[in-house]
């Protein structure tokens, strides 16, 4: 599965996203962190999928605050070209969730211990051994800051993370939750139809998000305001969401088990 970014003259992203897509290894990560998420625990998408939604999502988020003068971490700390910011997002995007394969639980830190090979198989070739390096801590930085506890030191981290938690088209909610049971974590994933980043009106980015029934509200109010309470950037975002069109029933009846 290709990543299928927009590249727009980045050589460097355009070599790294190119070595992503013909490895091997990483295309047997996702599968086998969707075996766990899937397969074992009956849980939403961690797979291939995911991480195309979150690469896109996190790269145009990216660019809006770029273009609202807000500087990545590696332009600010080290001098970096602005480029090399988008390398960072791509990478962490792609690479957020591989620790599936060994546990859900602390996913996260179980992610760093495969990450640093492959961060150095996609580098390799148009970087040198400082600049490498440099993106490899700020890429696994990145990885690690996704957790929903964890703040973010750079923009990049922040952008990976909350592109994360905006994977939550029709019932593809970042909160884990059995399918096909009835609970306020499903009927509001399943409120969520369309999630939308634009230049914002006040700010440099804005979320619109669309929902069928307001119930979507929870998915607003307890996963994505902790994202961005905790991601660093959420002074730069502003977050619209509307139910659009006639409110959609989405649970005809519930009754508590064992009643």
């Amino acid at each position: 599965m290709g990543l299928s970014v927009p590249i727009r003259g980045n050589g460097k992203l355009a070599a790294v996203v190119g070595r992503i897509d013909d490895s091997k290894r990483i295309q047997a990560l996702w599968e086998a962190s969707n075996v766990t998420a899937i397969d074992r625990m009956r849980i939403n998408d961690h797979g291939p999928v995911h991480v195309k939604i979150v690469t896109n999502l996190a790269l145009k988020l990216l660019r809006l605050l770029m273009e609202g003068g807000v500087a990545p971490g590696v332009v600010k700390d080290y001098g970096f070209p602005a480029d090399d910011a988008e390398v960072v997002v791509v990478m962490g995007s792609v690479l957020h969730d591989i620790g599936h394969v060994i546990h859900r639980q602390n996913h996260e830190e179980l992610s760093l211990i495969l990450a640093p090979e492959l961060i150095r198989e996609f580098l390799k070739g148009s970087y040198e051994v400082r600049e490498a390096t440099i993106l490899e801590g700020e890429t696994l930085h990145a990885i690690h800051a996704h957790r929903r506890d964890i703040q973010p030191f750079t923009v990049e981290a922040g952008v990976v993370k909350v592109a994360d938690a905006l994977d939550m088209e029709e019932g593809r909610a970042r909160i884990p939750f059995q399918a096909g049971e009835p609970t306020i974590h499903s009927v509001s994933a399943m409120a969520i139809r369309k999630v939308r980043i634009m230049r914002g009106e006040r700010l440099p980015a804005r979320i619109e998000v669309e929902m069928s029934n307001s119930a979507g509200i929870f998915q607003l109010d307890t996963l994505l305001r902790e994202k961005l309470r905790h991601s660093g950037i959420g002074e730069y975002v502003e977050v619209v969401g509307e139910v659009v069109g006639e409110e959609k029933r989405i649970v005809e009846r519930y009754t508590l088990p064992g009643t």
